[in-house]
Parts: C-alpha cells; structure tokens; sequence
C-alpha cells in the first residue's frame, strides 16, 4: 500500500489529468443522460452520442500531452500490455480514473437528484449476455481506432482526437439503447457505485478488458509485433 501510494506522489501530475479527465467525461457524458430525462427528450440520444464523443475528442486534444489521455482502465490495461505504458503506472491511473468518475456522479446526484439511475449502464432488459458480446466488440473496435490513429506512427498527425471521438459517438449511437455502450469500467464504475446500481455490473469491467486486449493481439499482428509503429 505504502508503494502504491508513493507511485501516484511520484506521477501525481499525470496521475491528476487523468482524474480531471474522467470527472469531465463521466459528468458530461452521464450529465446529458440525465439532463435529457429532466427536459423530457430535449437532447435526444443521438445528442448524448454527440456529447459523449465531442467530450472525449476534446479531453484527448487538450490533455493528451499531459498523460496520455486515457480515462478508461480498459485503455490504461491495452497500453500496458502492448509495451507502450509502465506497469509502475497501472495502478495509479486506474485508481485516479475511478476516483473521477465517482466525484462527477457524487457532484451529478448533488446537483441533479438520483434521475435515470445517473446514466448507469445497464442490460437491455437484464440480457447480459447480449451486452457483453457487444461490449467486447464495441471496445475492440474503439482500442482499434486509437491504436491505429493514436499510437501507430504512420498515422495522420493531428487526427487521433477527431477519429477516436467519432468512433465513440458512432457507438453510442447505434448500441447505446442496448448495453450504454460503456466500453470504459470506469465510465460504468462512478454511477454504480454512486447510485448503488450494480445488476450485471462486472459485464463493464470483464467485455471492455477484453475487447480492447483483443485489440492489442490483432493490431500486434497486422503491425509485426508493434514494430511498424516506429517507421
């Protein structure tokens, strides 16, 4: 414990952009869910895609040089595991990843009241399976995208922002209705604990890990082992 906590003084900057980060996504994000129930529809799901891509183009944009931009313990795990990120860090950024999810759904439920479950993600009518097959997927294909847009040097300079938030707002907008399209535990992780909301909950931890670690296997091998992304 005394190590853990002198890994995050260590990295206590990027360890602090990264619990920033995740308090403006999770309170955009889950904001607009729950703004969208008190207006009676005023926003519209496909406004909530649009807030929940926009926000993630935006914190990628602004906060990217300063850690990494990663908001999500599914992201933090992939880049881990592909050699791009020290294990010494792991920890700390999950941990400040979930810290600020849970300060924007504590400040939500402050501010709103316990409106749509605080923009929990829940099943379809508690079909887990259903999710968590799609969960996978959608995260797989969101690891992809940064990956691809993000990390690999043969990219477009300048356009991993714009590509990763489409892809975001892309798949909350045609998956959402059915599992929240989460693709991030930490996203799920503040309005579950906050709202104490945890029916299928792990299927938001377990489907993105995986996806985005299937990610990882299969852009390691159209990339040789990652090693094109230095050309």
């Amino acid at each position: 414990m005394r190590s853990f906590f002198k890994e995050i003084y260590q990295f206590r900057a990027e360890v602090l952009v990264e619990a920033i980060g995740t308090f403006i996504l999770v309170f955009a994000g889950t904001g607009a869910v729950m703004v969208n129930h008190i207006s009676q529809g005023a926003i519209t799901h496909l406004g909530i895609s649009f807030v929940f891509g926009a926000v993630v183009a935006a914190l990628i944009y602004s906060l990217g040089h300063l850690s990494g931009a990663h908001f999500n313990p599914a992201v933090t795990l992939a880049f881990y595991t592909s050699g791009f990120f020290p294990k010494r860090q792991v920890l700390p950024y999950i941990f400040a990843q979930l810290l600020g999810s849970i300060l924007a759904s504590s400040l939500l439920l402050m501010s709103l009241g316990n409106v749509t479950n605080l923009g929990a993600t829940l099943p379809l009518n508690g079909n887990w399976g259903q999710s968590f097959i799609l969960e996978i997927v959608l995260t797989f294909i969101l690891m992809f995208v940064i990956l691809g847009s993000g990390l690999d040097r043969r990219a477009h300079i300048g356009f991993a922002g714009l590509a990763i938030g489409l892809t975001v707002a892309l798949e909350a907008a045609f998956m959402g209705p059915i599992t929240g399209a989460s693709m991030n535990p930490a996203r799920s992780f503040g309005p579950a604990l906050v709202g104490g909301i945890w029916q299928h909950h792990w299927v938001y931890w377990v489907a993105p890990i995986l996806g985005s670690q299937f990610a990882v296997k299969v852009y390691g091998i159209i990339s040789h082992d990652f090693q094109d992304f230095q050309e």
